[in-house]
């Protein structure tokens, strides 16, 4: 795993955003970015990535459900709505 600087956090998500979709569980538990969220914003209002979230129902390592981000990258330039 790289360093956890907020740039590498950043660049971790991204390659794992061009592959598909990624959880807020997944990328705490595969990415090490205890707050995508963060990271996500940054994407989108530093770079400009259109990253949309949608919120889904995902158990935890303890099988509670939790209500959880689902990020996807989508072609285009973000935009606030």
């Amino acid at each position: 795993m790289s360093s956890n600087s907020a740039k590498a956090q950043r660049e971790r998500l991204l390659m794992a955003l061009r592959s598909g979709p990624v959880t807020t569980l997944e990328a705490r538990s595969l990415l090490d970015i205890l707050m995508p969220a963060t990271r996500v914003h940054e994407l989108r209002h530093g770079q400009g990535l259109n990253i949309r979230a949608d919120w889904i129902l995902r158990p935890t390592e303890s099988g509670q459900l939790h209500r959880v981000a689902i990020y996807t990258l989508h072609p285009g330039k973000w935009r606030s709505v």
